[in-house]
């Protein structure tokens, strides 16, 4: 009966909206790229944790959402299961009844259903799809210029990621053999980089000036070949319209999300009222290790914030430019960063006097200048 009341309230907040539910999971399967678009009917069989659901593909659909994974679809099923959880305790996922599934695939489906809503909103996993399937008319190159958090991150998951203990020693020779074989796969790729380097350069030289925007100045790959090739614009065009879809259907997503959230939020309290009190007691444990866990990330956040630097992330277009810009650029460059070194030699030479001043007897004698 109080569940009926939640339903009833919930409905209550978007009147005249019943179906506001299957309207909100129809627009998030047609907002997802089409590989790996999963059926609405699918979240209803999670919803009661069918193992139909799991047999519909549920364990293909995370690792195909997540935009850190290049996964080969040709991987068994233990090993895709097991490529999922290592994902989800990546982003520090800590539900302990996930982890706990089978590595058949034959139940969990309602799991797997929390699992994804979660990363929708840790991650703004939609919006991360959307961007990375995004058709891309001019050349664009990843680029990250900001401070490297890698180790602050990672210990940030890991306080609250469940830890999995190791089951068997692990050959130091075998891990030798991954090591070497990493070492080579990152040579190849960076020669596939170089190679591709010159040909956009040769692409970005030989049609200088011929681009209407006189900021790019020349053509990208895509539009060198609409010019060689004109009736494949038509492909082009579909890929646009297909993107075009994506995007309104992201916008009713945005719309009905709050509808979506509040019944993943109801299926949850209901099935912590199914638990007993032992478990209760586990998790108010829970609650203050993670309200430990969330002070101390609020603090290194405040850290970050106050010590944080400018830089580029993301994807940005090629453009050629020529040297003699190039060249006043990085000149001009260099000029600040002399002048930031400047500064910071003369911080220090002032402490070290102020330290001089405090030993009595010392007789300070400053380098020899070369």
């Amino acid at each position: 009966q109080a569940r009926r009341h939640q339903r009833a309230a919930a409905c209550g907040m978007w009147p005249g909206r019943a179906g506001a539910l299957p309207a909100a999971i129809g627009a998030l399967c047609r907002a997802l790229p089409p590989g790996s678009r999963p059926a609405p009917e699918t979240f209803r069989l999670a919803k009661f944790n069918r193992p139909e659901a799991v047999r519909a593909g549920e364990w293909h659909l995370l690792p195909s959402k997540n935009h850190l994974a290049n996964q080969p679809m040709s991987i068994s099923v233990q090993g895709r299961i097991l490529f999922v959880k290592s994902v989800l305790r990546y982003h520090g996922y800590g539900r302990p009844e996930f982890y706990q599934l089978p590595s058949d695939g034959s139940q969990g489906s309602r799991e797997l259903l929390l699992a994804f809503s979660w990363l929708l909103n840790r991650i703004n996993l939609l919006e991360q799809l959307l961007t990375a399937n995004r058709v891309k008319i001019g050349d664009e190159a990843s680029v990250c210029t900001c401070e490297d958090n890698l180790s602050n991150s990672w210990k940030d998951r890991t306080e609250i990621a469940l830890e999995r203990p190791l089951k068997r020693d692990v050959d130091v020779r075998y891990l030798q053999w991954l090591n070497g074989r990493l070492r080579f796969k990152w040579r190849s790729l960076h020669v596939d980089r170089q190679e591709q380097c010159k040909l956009l350069h040769k692409i970005h030289s030989y049609t200088s000036g011929c681009h209407m925007d006189q900021t790019i100045g020349h053509f990208s790959v895509t539009e060198t070949d609409l010019i060689r090739q004109p009736d494949s614009y038509k492909q082009l065009l579909q890929l646009l319209e297909s993107e075009t879809s994506r995007l309104e259907a992201f916008l009713e997503w945005k719309q009905l999300e709050p509808v979506y959230c509040l019944t993943v939020f109801f299926s949850l309290q209901v099935k912590s009222r199914e638990r007993t009190l032992p478990d209760e007691r586990e998790f108010c444990a829970a609650v203050r290790t993670i309200t430990e866990a969330v002070k101390l990330k609020l603090s290194d956040l405040k850290y970050h914030c106050a010590h944080k630097k400018n830089g580029m992330h993301g994807s940005y277009r090629l453009v050629f430019k020529d040297k003699r810009s190039v060249i006043s650029k990085l000149q001009m460059e260099e000029a600040t960063l002399k002048r930031e070194l400047k500064r910071l030699q003369e911080e220090c030479r002032h402490k070290l006097d102020e330290i001089a001043e405090g030993l009595v007897g010392v007789i300070c004698i400053p380098p020899i200048k070369r």
